[in-house]
């Protein structure tokens, strides 16, 4: 029987849960322990440290003092420390390949004329760096920097690099320790987009936070893997509605789940747990906030262990990282089949999808009859460091490897979801990496068709039917685009995406392009590539994307787009400090974005379904208007006889069509819902989803159409355009995006009847005040026809593009774009 209590009561199980599980110790075969600066060895908590002096690792450490402090206020590990006045390395044998921790000890204290917070230095291995322009934290607290790296070579060079010419490196104990080779796959879930990412074995984790939820602090005595978690209780944002609960029976674990090594028996046996005592906090998430560095990318692992349940299938809940629903109506037992079963969840988010603040939440379930609950045992979260950027190495005399010292700037981990570049710095890891990734890209085929041009302008007067060559516009050399980008330098990056990262780029003659360079790694990256390469070959309209160049040289597969000055519609909305759109602007601005999503629907003999309509896939050029960006996911409709297409559920949430969610059957109108939720970002400029506010607001769309059906819409509206909008302009307003959140598709309206219905609001907007409402209707008599001359002209323009005479179709669009986001979350 299990027995649940608050963490109070549950405490006193602490010293079981501990032998149980020292007695199932990892032992590594990797194991150095070194006390740097010390004439002697150090035993803490059982462990020993060797002097670094006479370690079986091999120091380089030309000029290195040894430094020793009196202080009695750190354990002795701390008291001394080598100073290393130049370039010094250590270098350790590596017995077995696989995942090692790294462990820097750090404590600063002065030693004669050097005082140890003043130094700035960098730590780096062969392959990347650990710490760049690192200087200690100057309080009276060691400080401990703990990494995660997999080992691919014989030998770990760890080297410490002085900053500046009178500056110094120091170092008080060194720990190079195996990990249990299931500790860590090589991939994990990506959030946004939904995917999987497969370049972990080429990243350095550095942990950031190790939390215990609902449980003590676990020192390292305490874990078979030497590890420190801390209790989370600071980091709850609402204290009210979490509670500690404790178990002190035996925990189940089950085969290809998690071990004794994933994270001690004490982080699986205690948890936060969701207070469900009233209906008034049952409907609030409990939410955790941390500090990240808004420019990385994190790993993150959830530990769960269902220690409060009764029976199977008794606990289901909704789980969240940042704005994202990363598992919705969450049933542990179905993944463990046994209670007090411990297991885990792998997730990746992307640096453009990071904040420096960071939540994860639980939440109640959706489910009808499912009670408000939820539950987190243990939380991880590390940040991701790949290898692209100059290593600093420092080789012992006599060394095999002609390393010496590599010197130059560093660029920041930047990895990325499902579809992240990840780059090696030498051929033996590439050779390494493609023993898990066997797939490499060839010339890009469209149609069936191998594209090789040769550089001349190719006509894009005629848009192809299937069957027909594609024209895919110039075909750039790779160098000329290494060029334009500066060598795809990362300050560059304007965005992240399923492909990869785009840069914003400068041509020879000074024209701004946006470079989409897509990552061979990843096969979803590649699918969208082939998806959004056929569609832009053969769509011309002012309110879409215009593809004018690619390069499939050296096996890359690289995409160029003209450079969007504004950015996208979800920037100048919220998270910014642009400035606010007035409400004629936004309504512009919308109606730009019906009309390609129109064209879209109606200019083909088979509708097109972008089926990722979001505010961050409208960009606007440097006089705002709008176009639809981002094809990567976009689908073919049905046939004349069909009435859907039944596919697998993609796009992003908040945005989701529900019966396409239910079905899985994909129409128009799907692309109808996701733009009436659009429609409410751009009347209320907040996001669509949001976990940290209570329970009733977290969803835009259902928090957003409960004041719509009170008829108190003005309510909600942004604050810096409330004043400025007609009452008329506003019902009208509200009505439309009513009818596009209707819960079945065949109750919407067409992208056309939203047209119509948003030059309407338009023209109310800007009617004279004393104008009443129906002579506004005879003013806007005319757009109905209007519309549908519209419909009639772009319906003709399947297999080719339309005339000058419409203001929405051109054979070349002036408009500067790209198709994917300028800092801002991908899919």
């Amino acid at each position: 029987m299990m027995g649940i209590g608050k963490l109070g009561l549950g405490f006193c199980i602490l010293a079981t849960i501990t032998l149980q599980c020292v007695c199932g110790s990892f032992t590594p075969a990797d194991n150095y322990l070194i006390d740097c600066g010390s004439s002697n060895s150090t035993t803490i908590d059982n462990r020993t440290f060797v002097a670094d002096a006479s370690a079986s690792s091999t120091l380089t450490a030309p000029n290195s003092i040894l430094a020793s402090t009196s202080s009695s206020s750190v354990s002795a590990l701390y008291r001394t420390a080598r100073i290393f006045t130049q370039p010094s390395s250590y270098s350790f044998s590596i017995q077995k390949h696989g995942w090692h921790f790294i462990r820097l000890h750090f404590f600063p204290f002065v030693y004669k004329s050097y005082n140890l917070v003043t130094s700035k230095f960098t730590v780096s291995t062969q392959d990347v760096v650990l710490l760049q322009n690192f200087q200690p934290q100057g309080n009276s607290s060691p400080e401990l920097k703990e990494y995660l790296v997999n080992m691919n070579e014989d030998t770990l060079y760890l080297s410490f690099i002085p900053v500046g010419n009178l500056s110094f490196a120091f170092i008080n104990a060194i720990e190079v320790v195996s990990a249990p080779a299931d500790l860590l796959n090589g991939s994990a879930s990506t959030i946004n987009p939904s995917g999987e990412y497969q370049g972990l074995l080429g990243q350095a984790l550095e942990t950031v936070y190790r939390i215990n939820m609902g449980g003590p602090r676990v020192t390292p005595d305490g874990d078979t893997l030497w590890r420190t978690w801390v209790n989370d209780s600071s980091f709850i944002v609402n204290k009210s509605v979490a509670e500690s609960v404790s178990f002190s029976g035996s925990l189940n674990y089950q085969p290809g789940l998690a071990t004794q090594e994933t994270a001690p028996n004490i982080v699986y046996s205690t948890a936060t747990r969701l207070v469900a005592s009233n209906t008034s906090t049952a409907l609030v998430n409990v939410t955790w906030q941390f500090n990240v560095d808004a420019d990385s990318s994190y790993f993150i692992r959830l530990h769960f262990c269902d220690i409060v349940s009764k029976a199977l299938v008794d606990l289901y809940f909704n789980v969240y990282i940042g704005n994202w629903l990363v598992l919705g109506n969450f049933d542990l037992t179905s993944k463990t089949t046994s209670l007090a079963a411990p297991y885990y969840v792998d997730f990746v988010l992307a640096a453009s999808d990071a904040s420096s603040k960071l939540h994860v939440s639980i939440g109640p379930s959706t489910l009808s009859d499912a009670v408000a609950d939820g539950i987190l045992n243990g939380l991880e979260i590390m940040k991701m460091r790949n290898s692209n950027g100059s290593a600093i190495v420092v080789a012992p005399p006599g060394s095999k490897k002609n390393f010496g010292v590599i010197l130059g700037s560093v660029v920041g981990a930047i990895a990325v979801v499902i579809v992240a570049c990840v780059f090696f710095m030498v051929c033996r890891r590439r050779k390494i990496a493609r023993k898990h990734h066997s797939k490499t890209w060839m010339p890009f085929s469209v149609n069936g068709l191998t594209s090789q041009s040769t550089g001349s302008r190719t006509s894009n007067g005629t848009a192809a039917t299937s069957g027909q060559n594609v024209s895919l516009g110039y075909r750039f050399s790779f160098i000329v685009l290494q060029e334009a980008t500066n060598n795809f330098d990362e300050n560059w990056v304007i965005g992240v995406g399923g492909f990869g990262k785009v840069y914003k780029g400068v041509l020879k003659d000074e024209t701004k392009v946006a470079v989409k360079r897509g990552n061979p790694k990843s096969q979803q990256g590649l699918n969208e590539f082939r998806t959004e390469i056929e569609l832009l070959s053969r769509l011309r309209h002012r309110h879409l994307v215009s593809l004018i160049g690619y390069c499939d040289e050296r096996n890359e597969m690289i995409l160029v787009y003209e450079y969007m000055e504004k950015g996208t519609l979800k920037s100048h909305l919220y998270g910014s400090d642009l400035p606010s759109l007035s409400w004629k602007q936004r309504l512009e601005i919308c109606i730009g974005s019906a009309r390609g999503l129109h064209y879209l629907h109606t200019a083909f003999a088979k509708a097109i379904i972008h089926r990722d309509v979001k505010s961050a896939n409208i960009l606007l050029d440097e006089n705002l208007m709008a176009k639809v960006a981002d094809f990567g996911l976009s689908k073919t409709g049905p046939d004349l006889d069909q009435t859907h297409v039944s596919t697998a559920v993609k796009g992003s949430f908040g945005y989701l069509d529900p019966e396409y969610f239910r079905r899985q059957q994909l129409t128009e109108k799907s692309d109808v819902y996701s733009f009436g939720v659009v429609l409410l970002e751009v009347l209320c400029a907040r996001p669509v989803i949001d976990p940290t506010l209570p329970r009733e607001m977290v969803n835009l769309a259902e928090w957003a159409m409960k004041w719509q059906m009170g008829g108190e819409l003005e309510q909600i509206v942004d604050p810096r355009i409330a004043a400025t909008i007609r009452p008329d302009s506003l019902r009208k307003f509200g009505e439309t995006v009513e009818k596009c959140l209707a819960d079945y598709g065949v109750e919407r309206p067409t992208m056309g009847d939203v047209l119509w219905n948003l030059e309407y609001v338009l023209q109310l907007q800007e009617a004279e005040s004393g104008t009443s409402e129906v002579n506004s209707i005879n003013r806007i008599a005319g757009l109905s026809s209007q519309v549908q001359n519209i419909r009639n002209l772009e319906s003709a323009t399947v297999g080719g593009v339309g005339t000058s005479s419409s203001n929405d179709l051109s054979e070349v669009s002036g408009s500067k774009v790209f198709s994917q986001l300028i800092h801002a979350e991908g899919r």
